[in-house]
């Protein structure tokens, strides 16, 4: 965490108008009362999320960090170390400035590492470890090999993991999942795989986690307003849903 030596680089106006320069996912509270303008309102999802309010002397890893907004929560709630990893946004347009500067801002740099590394080249051997606590959030529906992800997350989770993706199907009594090729899918042709909680909850399973629990499924109601604030046809509501799973070794 920052100490009581960092001194804050850049003034209120200045880090103002460095922030308006850049694009942001997330919503990260910043010194001098600066809020990054991100499209998803972090602080919500983040009380949604259950992550435990202290992670004192717990290893964390952040896959898919974007802005970083988890991988600074992590080192706030007293993680002894934070690995945020990402390859396809900071190797795509938008890169990682943003998270390189908010980082620098909360005065995180000695305490939040980063490394540019996609989600199918995780493995113990490539991290050199393995974690007590991994992040993945908002990636799995993004990827074509979702089994294959899973697996190279499970593998360097030795504690529990948090996933929140997007699912389908769930009134389907038996694991099942929907391709969208295209961009059937909120308009996102990065959009692959909805996968059902049931076949998530035994995929993480198979690859040895204990405990697996849905701790919190997107209402119907919240579907609906969201549609209708995007403007969006209110029969994708039926579609997908977002789920949020832990899974404990």
């Amino acid at each position: 965490m920052s100490g009581s030596m960092y001194v804050h680089p850049m003034s209120q106006s200045e880090l103002s108008a460095r922030v308006a320069g850049m694009e942001w996912y997330h919503s990260i509270s910043l010194p001098g009362g600066v809020v990054t303008p991100g499209i998803n309102n972090s602080p919500v999802a983040l009380a949604r999320l259950g992550l435990p309010a202290s992670l004192a002397g717990k290893t964390v890893l952040d896959v898919g960090a974007w802005d970083g907004f988890y991988s600074f929560e992590a080192a706030r709630r007293g993680a002894a170390r934070v690995l945020a990893t990402d390859s396809f946004v900071w190797n795509g347009r938008w890169g990682n400035a943003g998270f390189k500067l908010a980082r620098a801002e909360l005065g995180l740099d000695g305490t939040v590492e980063d490394r540019t590394i996609d989600v199918m080249d995780l493995s113990p051997d490539a991290l050199g470890e393995t974690f007590d606590v991994v992040l993945f959030l908002g990636v799995l529906y993004h990827l074509p090999d979702p089994i294959g992800a899973l697996q190279r997350v499970a593998s360097v989770t030795r504690g529990t993991l948090y996933l929140e993706t997007e699912t389908a199907l769930n009134y389907l009594p038996f694991p099942a999942a929907r391709l969208w090729p295209g961009s059937e899918l909120k308009g996102d042709d990065t959009n692959w795989w909805s996968i059902n909680a049931t076949g998530l909850v035994a995929m993480l399973r198979s690859l040895g986690f204990r405990n697996v629990t849905v701790v919190r499924r997107t209402s119907l109601a919240r579907r609906v307003g969201r549609s209708i604030k995007a403007r969006r046809d209110l029969r994708e509501n039926f579609k997908s849903q977002r789920v949020i799973i832990h899974a404990t070794r």
